[in-house]
C-alpha cells in the first residue's frame, strides 16, 4: 500500500468484516482504534523484539528495575517482555485471549497506560466472546496492515488515526463540531507562530516550550517542533506539552509520543479537560499553538469556570465568558494565562477559530469584553482569514489569531489583518468536507505577507482601537393620547393591577369582604370612565391626569387606566416626569455605534439630531469600566475591511440572457415533443 488513504480503507473494511453481525456500529471505534495503535507499536518494536525478549529473560531475577536497561534494548522509551507478538499470536488459536493477555501485560507500564486508556482488556473479552478475536488479529497482522515506521511515516499514521476518527464520528453522527486540522494549516500556523524569532531560535543550546491545550492526536506539538529543528535549529531542544479530555485520542497522541520520542514529551501529555482539570498548573509556555473545538458547549465545567471567572486576575477567565455553547474563548483566555512574563521572553500564540469569536456577542458581552482586553492590552499581532472548505468536518470559513505579549516596535498598538482566502488549490479528492488545501508555496507567501507588515491588496493594517466603538442609546420624547372608547375600555379589564382590585389572599368572610370591596371599587371606576366623553381625545396627559384626580385611586391602578387608555400620537405633547424632564418613548428607543476617540455628541449632532431633532442622548447608559456615556465594545469585520464593490450587470446583458435561456428551453421543448 503506497499512502495512508490505502491503509485507512483496508482498516475500515475490517471493522465491517469482523464487527458488523456482533457489535455496533457506534462501538467499532472502541475496537478499531486499540487495535491499530496496538498493532503500531508491535511493528515499531519488532526489530528489537527478540533482544528485548533475551535481555529480560537473562536479567529478570537478578535486577529489581530493568526500565532503563530494556528502554536501550528496544532504542525507544517503551518495550514489551513477552514471548508473543502478533505473528506468533496466530501460531496458537484456541489460546488467542489468554495470549494476548500475556502481550498486553508484557508492555512497560507507560505503554499499558495508554492501552488501558482504550479499555483494551474489555474490548478483548467481549470479542473472544462473539469469536471474533482471533479473525480481528488475523486481519491486522496481516501485510496490508504493515505500520513499520519504514512504511508508515509518523505523518501518514496521524493521518491514518484522524481519519479513521473522522469516519467513525461521521458515521455515528457523532460530535459533529469537532475535527482535526490539516497538516498544511498546522504548518502555516507554525510558520506564522515562529515568524521573526528564527534568529533567537538558531542560538546553541536554544530550550523551547510548545503547548497544546486541545492537542487531539497531536500533530500541532510534534509540527512545529519539526519546523523548527527542521528549517532553523537542528539542535535546538523543543518540549511538548499538551492535553486531550477524549480518552481515544489522548491514547494515540501520547502512544504517538512513546514512538517518536524519549518519553518525555509522552509524559508531558495529560488527560481530562484543560479547564477544570489543568494537567499543568502554575507552568508557562514559550509557544502555545492549538484547533479548540468549535461550536462546543461548557455548560458540564459551567460551575468551575464561573467560579474560576469570580476570582478576576488570578483566575483564568478575568476578561469575561463567552456564550454556554461555545468555548472557544475559553481556550484562548487559558492559553494567554500560561504566557511566560515578557521580562523572561514573553511567549507567542497561534489559534485557529471560526468567525463566532471575531464579531459574536454585543457591547458589554463576554465575547466583547475578552476583545476588549485583548485589544487594549496589545496582545493580538494578526489575524488571517483562511478559505472555506479546508478542514475534514466542517466547510465554514476560518481564521488564525497570532498573538504576542513581546511585539516587536512596528506592530505595537496594530493588528494586522490577512485575506488569505483566495490561497489554496481543489483537491483532486475530497476528504469528508475537505475540498481544498494550500500548497506549501502559498503557506509561504501568507508567511510573507505576514512578516512584511505592509498593505497590499491582501493586508489591512489598523490601531487597536479601529476595532472598538462606544454604543449609545439613543432615546425620543414619548407622545400619548387618551380616550375613553370601548376598545381602550375592553384593555382595562386586561389590566393585572385593575383585575387585581376584585381578588383577596385572605380566607373565609373577610376574603370574601374584599373580593366585594373590590368589585365595589371597580364599578366606581368604570362608572367615572364611562362619564368621560367618549369622542374627546386628551393630547396633553397632564390634563388627562387632572380629570383622573376625581378619583382615589392607589398607583399601580391608576397607571393601569393611563396605559389602557393611551395610544401613541406624535402630534400629542410631549409626556414629563414629575422634574418636568420628557419621558422617554421605549418603543421609539434606538442605539448607534459611535467609533472609539470620536465624541458621542460630536457624532449624534452630526448622524442622529439632524433626522430626529427631538431626540437626545441616555447619559445614564455607561460603561462599567471606564464610566464613559454608551458601552464600550470590540468587533472585528473582515468582510468590511476587504469588502469590494461589484456593480450590477447592465440591464441589457440580462435582458438578451433571459431571452437566450427562453429560446434554448423552447429548442428543447420542441425536441421532447416530437
Amino acid at each position: 500500500m503506497d499512502n495512508f488513504q490505502q491503509i485507512t480503507g483496508f482498516i475500515w473494511s475490517v471493522a465491517d468484516d469482523v464487527l458488523r453481525d456482533d457489535f455496533k456500529r457506534s462501538k467499532y471505534p472502541d475496537v478499531i482504534l486499540p487495535f491499530t495503535v496496538l498493532r503500531r507499536i508491535d511493528c515499531v518494536l519488532s526489530p528489537t523484539k527478540e533482544q528485548v525478549f533475551k535481555r529480560y529473560d537473562e536479567l529478570k531475577g537478578e535486577i529489581e528495575n530493568l526500565d532503563l536497561i530494556l528502554r536501550r534494548e528496544s532504542g525507544y522509551a517503551f518495550y514489551n517482555t513477552s514471548r508473543y507478538d502478533f505473528g506468533r499470536l496466530l501460531d496458537d488459536p484456541s489460546n488467542i485471549q489468554k495470549n494476548l493477555i500475556d502481550y498486553i501485560n508484557g508492555f512497560s507500564e507507560n505503554m499499558r497506560d495508554i492501552l488501558d486508556r482504550f479499555k483494551i482488556r474489555n474490548t478483548i473479552q467481549t470479542l473472544h466472546e462473539k469469536g471474533s478475536l482471533y479473525p480481528l488479529v488475523q486481519k491486522f497482522a496481516s501485510d496490508a496492515v504493515d505500520l513499520h515506521p519504514a512504511r508508515v511515516s509518523n505523518h501518514q499514521i496521524g493521518y491514518i488515526f484522524e481519519e479513521l476518527i473522522r469516519k467513525f464520528n461521521e458515521q455515528n453522527n457523532e460530535n459533529p463540531g469537532e475535527h482535526f486540522t490539516p497538516r498544511e494549516v498546522i504548518k502555516l500556523m507554525a510558520n506564522l507562530m515562529l515568524a521573526g524569532d528564527e534568529d533567537m531560535l538558531a542560538h546553541n543550546h536554544i530550550v523551547k516550550t510548545v503547548y497544546d491545550p486541545a492537542c487531539g492526536t497531536g500533530g500541532m506539538l510534534t509540527i512545529t517542533r519539526e519546523h523548527i529543528t527542521s528549517a532553523i535549529n537542528p539542535n535546538a531542544d523543543i518540549r511538548l506539552y499538551g492535553q486531550e479530555t477524549n480518552d481515544e485520542t489522548y491514547a494515540v497522541c501520547k502512544s504517538d509520543m512513546l514512538i517518536k520520542g524519549d518519553g518525555r514529551d509522552a509524559d508531558n501529555i495529560k488527560p481530562d479537560s484543560s479547564f477544570s482539570r489543568d494537567g499543568h498548573p502554575e507552568m508557562s509556555f514559550d509557544y502555545m499553538i492549538s484547533n479548540p473545538p468549535y461550536g462546543k458547549s461548557w455548560k458540564k465545567e459551567e460551575d468551575f469556570i464561573r467560579r474560576e471567572y469570580e476570582q478576576g486576575s488570578a483566575g483564568r477567565f478575568e476578561a469575561g465568558l463567552p456564550r454556554i455553547n461555545d468555548g472557544q474563548l475559553l481556550f484562548l483566555q487559558h492559553m494567554l494565562s500560561k504566557r511566560v512574563s515578557p521580562a523572561e521572553g514573553g511567549s507567542r500564540i497561534a489559534i485557529v477559530m471560526n468567525g463566532s469569536p471575531l464579531f459574536t456577542g454585543d457591547a458589554g458581552s463576554g465575547e466583547s469584553e475578552i476583545r476588549r482586553w485583548i485589544l487594549e492590552n496589545d496582545w493580538l499581532e494578526g489575524i488571517v482569514a483562511l478559505p472555506d472548505q479546508l478542514f475534514y468536518n466542517t466547510g465554514i470559513s476560518t481564521y488564525i489569531w497570532v498573538l504576542s505579549n513581546r511585539k516587536e516596535e512596528r506592530r505595537r498598538g496594530k493588528v494586522q489583518l490577512i485575506d488569505a482566502t483566495g490561497y489554496y488549490v481543489k483537491m483532486r479528492r475530497s476528504l469528508g468536507d475537505k475540498r481544498h488545501e494550500i500548497t506549501d508555496e502559498q503557506i509561504q507567501e501568507i508567511t510573507r505577507l505576514f512578516s512584511a507588515f505592509e498593505e497590499s491588496e491582501h493586508v489591512k493594517i489598523f490601531d487597536t482601537t479601529a476595532f472598538g466603538y462606544r454604543k449609545i442609546t439613543i432615546e425620543r420624547p414619548l407622545r400619548l393620547n387618551f380616550a375613553v372608547t370601548p376598545e381602550r375600555m375592553e384593555r382595562l379589564h386586561l389590566e393585572k393591577a385593575f383585575v387585581n382590585l376584585a381578588t383577596s389572599r385572605k380566607k373565609g368572610d373577610a376574603g370574601a369582604e374584599e373580593i366585594a370591596e373590590g368589585r365595589r371599587m371597580q364599578e366606581e371606576i368604570l362608572m367615572f370612565l364611562r362619564g368621560i366623553e367618549s369622542d374627546r381625545i386628551y393630547r396633553d396627559r397632564e390634563e388627562f391626569e387632572r380629570v383622573l384626580d376625581g378619583l382615589s385611586l392607589r398607583a399601580p391602578v391608576r397607571r393601569a387606566i393611563l396605559s389602557a387608555l393611551s395610544e401613541r400620537d406624535e402630534s400629542a405633547k410631549v409626556c414629563v416626569d414629575s422634574k418636568g424632564r420628557p419621558e422617554a418613548d421605549p418603543d421609539l428607543r434606538d442605539t448607534e455605534n459611535v467609533p472609539l476617540g470620536e465624541s458621542v455628541y460630536d457624532y449624534f449632532e452630526r448622524e442622529v439630531k439632524p433626522h430626529v431633532p427631538d431626540a437626545w442622548i441616555d447619559e445614564g447608559y455607561v460603561d462599567a469600566k471606564d464610566g464613559g456615556v454608551g458601552r464600550v465594545g470590540y468587533e472585528i469585520n473582515f468582510n468590511r475591511y476587504f469588502y469590494t464593490y461589484t456593480p450590477p450587470r447592465p440591464l441589457e446583458e440580462i435582458e438578451a440572457e433571459i431571452k437566450s435561456l427562453e429560446a434554448e428551453i423552447l429548442e428543447m421543448v420542441r425536441e421532447m415533443m416530437g
